[in-house]
């Protein structure tokens, strides 16, 4: 991929099944690297690692935010995250999985063109209604 930022889709699986991440996230890769956000559902995670390297939160509050190195997309990626919302802290085993990369520089062209089309459809349906109306009289 070329760099630059990207949108993608990002799901998780293991643990308990009530952990969840922000999805779709930002995507951004730099010279052949790629780094993704991870927004937990959650302000309890204080620690995540994958690939051997370990990340701490990136912000001090709401859920818990990471930047991390992202091996591959549309695989499987394990990685581990301690979480202290129980009486004590544990490391829990998770599968992140990234896909469909969308450039986030376009990911709002459509819907702007879309109001642009739109309010030329109203603007031709108004002057059509004009002409009507004043060759009536």
């Amino acid at each position: 991929m070329e760099n630059g930022n990207y949108i993608v889709d990002v799901s998780l699986t293991g643990g308990s099944g009530r952990a969840a991440v922000k999805s779709p996230t930002e995507l951004t890769v730099t010279d052949g690297g790629m780094t993704a956000v991870i927004e937990w559902n959650s302000p309890n995670y204080d620690y995540m690692e994958t690939g051997g390297r370990e990340y701490y939160p990136v912000n001090d509050g709401g859920n818990s935010r990471f930047v991390i190195d992202v091996a591959a997309l549309d695989a499987d990626i394990p990685v581990r995250a301690e979480t202290v919302a129980m009486s004590e802290p544990h490391m829990i085993d998770y599968t992140l999985r990234f896909t469909s990369p969308v450039p986030a520089d376009n990911s709002s062209a459509a819907p702007v063109w879309g109001v642009y089309v739109t309010g030329a459809a109203v603007l031709a349906a108004l002057c059509v209604i004009f002409a009507v109306r004043r060759k009536r009289k």
